[in-house]
């Protein structure tokens, strides 16, 4: 869904600005060799690469035959999780009968006022695709998206800029370390990434009711876009020439780039970023997760913002 883009006065241009000095030292400083594909640290590979914005029609889950239809989870664990962890439904559809959670869930809906509708096997097959739905199916409401532009709201913003990040588990997860680390909101591509989706929803906690998201077709165009507005862009990469805990430059209107679970950051975004940083590890695990690492990333940040 395209967000409308609110008015708002003029944009003070990038040099008249107090740390535009600071951005181009930053800029000389940023190291030219990238000796990995990795995010967030020597290594932030996930083990799933997969966007999650179908299912397998043998299984319960989400299902969403295309980009502008209606998003449905279908099975009783899956719907009843999802209605514990705020995900905003606008219909329930129930076949007569059905378990203890069939029945949870149907006290849910009542609960929060979504409308319950009694349908027979053949229509909730219709409504499925045919998938196993096991009598039961919440139909999700479109997420609406923030222009991106009205991020930057505030005297000190804080974005978060997700590069490709495929699999929705770890984009809840970034959404749900944004809101507690105090960012504005999360900016994500349009194509080759999760948006907004239920199980986005489940694994933000709930912190998408509060925490834009905005979705942008050109991540790099965007993240250039911020810095004219006046914001450093620094992006989480393992050939970082320093790391998140020494940026000097959190005190002002920042964008952090999380790459993608498998590749890392693309070239053009690598490229775009006025620094690269990294997590120092001296454990054995050879690697973080995308999810993981922005939380660490961002505790850093909002430590040093309370020291400056």
């Amino acid at each position: 869904m395209t967000a409308k883009r609110r008015g708002k006065g003029p944009t003070p241009k990038a040099e008249d600005r107090h740390w535009n000095e600071r951005r181009k030292k930053a800029q000389a400083a940023k190291s030219a060799k990238r000796t990995g594909t990795s995010t967030q640290g020597p290594g932030t590979r996930s083990a799933s690469g997969q966007s999650g914005a179908q299912t397998d029609r043998g299984a319960p889950g989400i299902i969403r035959r295309s980009p502008d239809a209606p998003e449905l989870v279908t099975g009783r664990n899956p719907v009843l999780e999802a209605l514990r962890a705020g995900v905003p439904g606008t219909t329930l559809y129930v076949m007569p009968g059905g378990d203890e959670r069939v029945r949870e869930a149907i006290q849910l809906s009542a609960d929060r006022g979504i409308p319950l509708i009694e349908t027979a096997k053949p229509e909730l097959d219709r409504l499925t695709d045919g998938s196993v739905h096991q009598g039961i199916a919440l139909q999700v409401r479109a997420y609406r998206y923030t222009h991106a532009d009205d991020l930057m709201q505030g005297s000190v913003p804080l974005i978060v800029a997700a590069d490709g990040i495929t699999d929705p588990r770890n984009l809840g997860a970034i959404i749900r370390s944004a809101a507690a680390f105090g960012a504005t909101g999360v900016v994500v591509p349009e194509r080759r990434a999760a948006g907004v989706t239920a199980g986005v929803w489940k694994a933000s906690a709930g912190t998408l009711a509060s925490l834009p998201v905005a979705q942008v077709t050109n991540l790099t165009r965007q993240l250039k876009e911020y810095q004219k507005a006046g914001a450093f862009v620094v992006g989480l990469d393992a050939a970082g020439g320093m790391t998140v805990g020494d940026l000097k430059l959190a005190d002002g209107p920042l964008v952090l780039v999380v790459g993608s679970e498998d590749k890392g950051l693309a070239r053009l975004v690598a490229d775009t970023c006025d620094l690269l940083v990294h997590i120092p590890m001296s454990g054995r695990a050879e690697s973080l997760n995308a999810g993981v690492a922005a939380g660490i990333a961002l505790y850093e940040i909002a430590r040093l913002r309370t020291q400056a």
